[in-house]
């Protein structure tokens, strides 16, 4: 049986071999070479500033691709079938986000023009592995994964009636050692299935507790995987007043032996933002092995049904005005909070200071991550925007980060985070001969997110060239039709 690398490696020639142009032959008058004597690459980037943050490359190179791999990176003229002239543009490897609720075609859509070309769903994850693969082996704009989540876990197991998000007994009814046992049992299933990590969302299952927790914990530790957790948080903004949460995910984590990935420490961290890093730091200076990341945006994004909002009858008139209804856009009353609620569906929490989501996108330790998904044209502008609000605002504007800073936390440090487990991740997030060919170009004069909580669907600016394994799926601009050649990132199966 072939290994999981030479599939995937069969597969990115077959995707090159069905979507580069023809090759166009050279004359054969005696002053020009022949064509043995030319190397042809199937797309040249030429004369881009090719910027890696693994090898801190910094300069101007041309980068030959070939069957979806990047075969040369060189000061000296290469030949493609295809050329793009690069000159102006920064070359950086594709992004990568690791916390992406959009797994389809209309997000990613929107995705790949913000520069992303791996998108993967960790920290609520799937229930079944095996068939959320399945459901997707067609293809897809951008290379996808998942992980084995606790969250639908939990609700196939306490059978809750929600689509993705826990309802009722998923999230509020506590677990009997049977039902631990189930979900012990789901989760390795995943394990084996190829799952990435293993997700976790305490505070959307308050009822779940802190042995419960371990429980799972120690299967992903077993594994060699990641844990992606949504801590517990305290109030209606997710926006906790202490720091409990956090230290049951740090202290649980030390105990079980398992690596540690915390999502979105503006959202999480809120007002205590700097703390919230904070201890994120001490627990890695004292050998604990602990990330997190973070999107540059002050509000978040959530389902109004969900029970993070359970004690919302007893929040105050003011608390409500904060919640926009995505639909709409209206800002919500107590009463339509309340009817919204009953119906279900996506909420945007305005609960951040600029100041918060600063000190968060700035600190050395954060990976950028969008949490973003697109459904019907409505959501969220992190979605869009994520990547180029960061190297527009972030780095041109307000000179928060370097450029090649900002680009450590989108490309690298995400591939590092999976890479233990998921070697395909060692070709990823790097400008490398062997690596693979999924590189994002763009001016770092104009780049720019222009997506709005009122219009999320409007593309980023600036990035006019995105290609995944070595097919662009943005050219000039624009959004390249009938083309999917993005693969799946997978863990090896068992």
């Amino acid at each position: 049986m072939r290994s999981l690398v030479e599939t995937q490696t069969s597969r990115y020639q077959r995707i090159v071999r069905s979507t580069v142009l023809p090759l166009v032959l050279l004359g054969l008058c005696s002053c020009a070479p022949s064509e043995s004597d030319v190397y042809m690459y199937d797309v040249v980037l030429q004369g881009g500033r090719v910027m890696d943050p693994e090898s801190g490359l910094d300069g101007v190179r041309n980068v030959g691709i070939k069957d979806g791999h990047i075969e040369a990176v060189s000061q000296d003229p290469l030949v493609g079938t295809r050329t793009i002239d690069a000159t102006g543009l920064v070359v950086a490897p594709g992004f990568i986000d690791l916390h992406v609720h959009g797994q389809n075609e209309e997000s990613f859509s929107f995705m790949v023009r913000d520069g992303v070309t791996t998108g993967l769903e960790l920290e609520v994850g799937t229930g079944d592995v095996a068939q959320w693969y399945s459901e997707r082996e067609g293809g897809q704009l951008a290379n996808y994964g998942v992980s084995v989540g606790h969250i639908p876990v939990r609700m196939i197991v306490m059978e809750d009636p929600g689509d993705w998000l826990p309802r009722s007994s998923g999230g509020s009814e506590p677990a009997t050692a049977e039902h631990i046992a189930e979900m012990v049992r789901l989760t390795e299933e995943g394990l084996k299935q190829g799952a990435l990590a293993v997700g976790f969302g305490l505070a959307y299952t308050p009822a779940a507790t802190t042995d419960e927790f371990e429980t799972i914990l120690q299967k992903a530790t077993s594994a060699g995987a990641t844990a992606h957790i949504h801590v517990r948080g305290d109030g209606p903004e997710d926006s906790p007043s202490d720091l409990t949460g956090l230290t049951e995910a740090i202290e649980s984590a030390s105990e079980t032996g398992t690596s540690l990935h915390v999502v979105h420490a503006n959202s999480s961290g809120g007002s205590e933002t700097v703390g919230f890093l904070a201890m994120i730091e001490k627990a890695r200076a004292n050998g604990q092995d602990i990330t997190t990341e973070a999107y540059p945006y002050e509000a978040g994004q959530t389902r109004i049904e969900s029970a993070l909002f359970d004690d919302w009858e007893t929040w105050n008139d003011d608390q409500f005005k904060i919640h926009q209804w995505v639909e709409t856009g209206e800002r919500l009353t107590r009463e339509t909070f309340a009817k919204y609620r009953a119906q279900g569906g996506s909420v945007i929490i305005h609960s951040r200071t600029q100041e918060m989501t600063r000190a968060a996108i700035e600190h050395p330790l954060t990976m950028i991550a969008s949490d973003g998904s697109i459904r019907g044209g409505l959501g969220h502008p992190r979605t869009s925007g994520t990547y180029s609000k960061v190297l527009g605002k972030y780095v041109r504007e307000l000179g928060a980060l370097t450029l090649m800073d900002a680009l450590r936390k989108m490309t690298i440090e995400p591939a590092r985070r999976l890479q233990a487990r998921v070697p395909i991740m060692l070709d990823k997030g790097r400008i490398r001969v062997g690596a693979d060919a999924d590189l994002t170009l763009f001016d770092p004069a104009t780049v720019i997110d222009k997506s709005t909580y009122m219009e999320s669907t409007i593309p980023a600016d600036g990035i006019p060239y995105v290609l995944v394994n070595g097919v662009p799926v943005v050219d000039d601009g624009e959004l390249v039709l009938n083309v999917r050649p993005g693969l799946a990132v997978r863990a090896e199966e068992e």
